[in-house]
């Protein structure tokens, strides 16, 4: 209350306080004390939900071909193989790592230590995105976060969404990294942008709304950040081969990159898996619209995040649906957002429409079929029924899990035939071909056929773009040293001429 004279001196009367009141915003309103024992109460409920909706992930022995690479992979570095030399992908090295580090533990002849990895990862991006929500916005907007994040991390095509893919890994990277910056931790946000890089090179996206952050903090930080980016980075160049990890995750890539070749194929693609994230997230949508329309979110970095996102699921212009699980984290935090402005039963409506999609993706993928993953087990029973344990086989193909499958080690460090030809990537047009392939990759590949011939080639191309007929180079190989022993679902079986193996 304030006092002002009235007539007489001495004499007083009362006149109320003014209270300016901002325009209703998010960033505006009240946050009550943090209740005591909230993450004992939260992290039990997010870690069932993390296992509840990865149930579908361990139904099956491999969800795509992805897995099966890294399986390849983590068992070729095991057995003393160099990454980015004898073996090799266009993916930074921290997943085949993490593979090669579970079947150390558990045996690699089930990816099962994979998979209670990629829950624990779905645990921690949920639990850090609750921890940012609830700095922002108080204890009611964590616990939304977390478990919107959760319902709809499943919301793609099942062999999208429950694989343990380089994505899953990547997330909770990026989850922290803009933790750290919320805090104005700008060191440790530069490492877990590292580390998102490391895991996927779309994770360093993230970069922009930290960066933003950093900005808008006023803060000396650059110095913090850049150092804190670069470091990792550096030290797994150094501790792989520093020219063949900037030539396979950076510079090597052009071919697989270009929108050349398949436009509409890849176009339609993009759009249907538009379409099916649009769908799990049917129940975070209109809250974030509406808002839009009402209310500022006083958001901006979010919103930076979500754009950059976007751009990192364009890049390449590929679309397969597990490149838009980058996209669920920003968008998780931004319906938080436009929820707390809204009334309650909003909110509600929002949890229950989730938990209804999420039910139906669940299903989707306990339930669907797999007849890519039934011709590989076809596949991998006859090379090793016809192959002994330490032979050396070829597989002229798309499906790199033959080999995990059947046990048996590849001639060629080239894993699948996209890197000889460009198809990898669903390419199917003018672009795919021997001159398409990766720089150099040819010449490797004959030595290592001429070195170390394999005793069986399996040609699973089934007509495709790269079938041997397309390929000169692999067309006069199997002319000169191999004579056809079978068919098998399609895939025709070489064996050497020469009766050896």
């Amino acid at each position: 209350m304030l006092v002002e004279p009235l007539g007489g001196v001495g004499e007083v009367r009362a006149r109320p306080r003014r209270h300016s009141v901002p325009p209703r915003s998010v960033s505006a309103i009240q946050r009550p004390r943090p209740a005591r024992g909230y993450w004992r109460r939260l992290l039990p409920l997010l870690a069932a939900l993390a296992a509840v909706t990865r149930v579908p992930s361990f139904a099956r022995p491999l969800w795509n071909p992805d897995e099966g690479y890294l399986a390849v992979q983590a068992r070729l570095l095991a057995n003393g193989g160099e990454l980015y030399g004898t073996v090799v992908d266009r993916k930074p090295p921290l997943v085949p790592w993490l593979y090669e580090a579970a079947f150390a533990v558990s045996g690699s002849g089930s990816l099962t230590s994979v998979r209670v990895l990629a829950v624990v990862a779905q645990l921690l991006t949920a639990a850090l995105l609750a921890s940012l929500a609830r700095r922002r916005w108080g204890d009611g907007a964590g616990r939304t976060a977390g478990v919107l994040y959760l319902l709809v991390s499943v919301g793609l095509n099942p062999e999208d969404a429950q694989a343990a893919s380089f994505e899953v890994f990547m997330l909770p990277f990026t989850a922290l990294a803009m933790w750290c910056a919320d805090r104005r931790r700008w060191r440790a946000a530069g490492a877990a942008v590292a580390f998102a890089f490391l895991a996927k090179q779309t994770g360093g996206a993230v970069l922009v709304p930290v960066a933003w952050l950093l900005w808008r903090s006023r803060e000396p930080g650059a110095l913090r950040l850049a150092v804190g980016a670069v470091l990792p980075v550096l030290a797994a160049a150094l501790l792989t081969d520093p020219s063949g990890f900037v030539f396979w995750t950076v510079t090597g890539s052009g071919a697989y990159a270009s929108f050349t070749g398949s436009e509409l194929h890849v176009l339609t693609r993009g759009l249907t898996n538009t379409v099916i994230l649009a769908v799990a997230c049917a129940g975070l949508l209109p809250p974030v619209v509406r808002v839009l329309r009402i209310a500022r979110t006083g958001s901006g970095d979010l919103w930076l995040w979500l754009g950059s996102s976007a751009a990192a699921v364009l890049l390449g212009f590929h679309f397969f649906g597990h490149y838009y699980l980058q996209l669920i984290p920003p968008v998780a935090l931004l319906a938080t957002a436009a929820l707390q402005i809204l009334p309650r039963e909003r909110l509600v409506k929002a949890v229950l429409t989730s938990v209804c999609c999420c039910t139906l993706f669940l299903a989707w993928g306990l339930l669907a079929p797999r007849s890519d993953l039934t011709h590989a087990q076809r596949l991998a029973d006859t090379m090793a029924r016809r192959t002994d344990p330490g032979d050396r086989v070829l597989v002229w193909g798309i499906h790199p899990e033959t080999y995990w499958l059947a046990d048996r080690s590849p001639a060629s460090r080239y894993l699948t035939a996209g890197l000889l030809t460009n198809y990898s990537g669903g390419r199917n047009g003018p672009q795919v071909g021997e001159k398409y392939a990766v720089e150099g990759a040819w010449p490797v590949f004959r030595d290592e056929m001429a070195e170390h011939p394999p005793v069986l080639v399996v040609d699973d191309s089934r007509d495709k773009p790269y079938a041997p007929e397309k390929v000169p180079s692999l067309r006069r190989l199997l002319a000169a040293r191999y004579e056809e022993a079978g068919v098998v679902d399609g895939a025709v079986l070489y064996v050497r001429a020469d009766g050896r193996g």
